[in-house]
């Protein structure tokens, strides 16, 4: 065997593969990189020594991945809902303002005015967190004159626990009312409480949702402890994906709705919602979608079987400025009148 010969048995090629995202790296040496014997040491002292770079690398997949925390029960559905909500403001002129302290105070006000009544309404609410103890405190007050009380305090009993303490009052006329609410959430799973109290008796809602592989069910239900009697009661089913979202419901064995999302591409959204109720001939539905013209800009558009029209136009006009029109058509009496315009200022600091 010639030299030659004996350097290609036993120094062998190396293979090193690029480390893609999420994924870590596990080395083993390869054989050839082993204390040469026999021949491959006389090679070795004919050719001299070798590159040292004599590894091969392993990819192992990352397997840390977990099962997303299904929504609440009032989210199901929501994407479709949003393409219908979202971006409108019909007969009304709105200001929100949204502003953060140098001690971390949030305020938030908002103030609207109704095109058709001229009655004005806001509110005021500043929110304080402090995450190293999950608490959160809300104080509320709008033009009604009613205060409201807010105490929250996250995953500090167990982990996804969320523990909600509200209440309200109202000066003018003395009228009280308080509520604990509950939720818990983790893989698959979604569970909340609330109870309202009222002197006559307080009343229990419940909710929960569970989700696996894209499935989500969920039910919903209120209990109203001084009649003795159920207030609520609904199902739903739905399916999820990442650009697509299919939802039904059924509420009190009476009103049956559904709902379908889709997101054909990264700047189109489309949703189709249907409802019935039991007992009547009718069955109401929409269309709507929403596309983004560019980062700044985007519009909205939907229709109903009552042939009503609505389009919103959305705009940032610099970081923190957001301005929204929007306008709704009565396509049945086009020539009569009754439509309406909408205008909304966003400013945020």
């Amino acid at each position: 065997m010639t030299n030659r010969a004996l350097k290609a048995n036993v120094w062998a090629p190396v293979a090193l593969s690029r480390k893609p995202k999420g994924q870590h790296f596990v080395t083993e040496q390869s054989p050839s990189a082993r204390p040469p014997t026999g021949d491959a040491f006389l090679s070795r002292a004919l050719w001299g020594t070798p590159p040292k770079s004599h590894f091969s690398i392993t990819l192992v997949p990352s397997s840390t991945g977990t099962m997303a925390v299904p929504p609440t029960y009032a989210d199901l559905g929501k994407s479709a809902n949003d393409i219908f909500n979202k971006g409108y403001g019909f007969g009304l002129v709105k200001l929100d303002v949204k502003t953060k302290s140098a001690g971390g105070v949030e305020f938030k006000t908002s103030g609207s005015s109704n095109t058709d009544t001229n009655k004005v309404a806001g509110t005021l609410e500043t929110k304080y967190k402090r995450p190293e103890y999950g608490l959160t405190f809300t104080e509320k007050w709008n033009t009604d004159n009613t205060l409201g009380t807010e105490i929250t305090v996250e995953d500090q009993i167990t982990k996804g626990l969320k523990l909600t303490f509200d209440t309200t009052f109202s000066p003018n006329t003395g009228k009280k009312s308080g509520k604990v609410k509950t939720a818990y959430k983790r893989e698959y799973l979604n569970l909340g409480c609330d109870v309202d109290f009222d002197f006559a008796g307080p009343t229990i809602h419940g909710a929960a949702v569970v989700g696996y592989e894209g499935w989500l069910a969920g039910y919903q239900m209120s209990f109203d402890t001084a009649k003795s009697r159920m207030t609520k009661n609904n199902f739903a089913i739905g399916y999820k994906t990442g650009d697509f979202q299919l939802h039904t419901n059924v509420n009190d064995g009476t009103d049956f709705g559904g709902s379908i999302y889709q997101k054909p591409s990264d700047k189109l959204e489309t949703a189709v919602h249907l409802a019935w109720t039991a007992g009547s001939n009718s069955t109401s539905f929409g269309i709507g979608a929403k596309y983004q013209l560019d980062k700044d800009a985007s519009i909205s558009a939907k229709v109903n079987n009552n042939s009503l029209v609505g389009v919103g136009y959305t705009q940032t006009l610099r970081p923190g400025v957001k301005l929204t029109l929007s306008g709704l058509i009565d396509g049945k009496n086009i020539n009569v009148g009754g439509h309406k315009l909408g205008l909304g200022l966003e400013l945020e600091a």
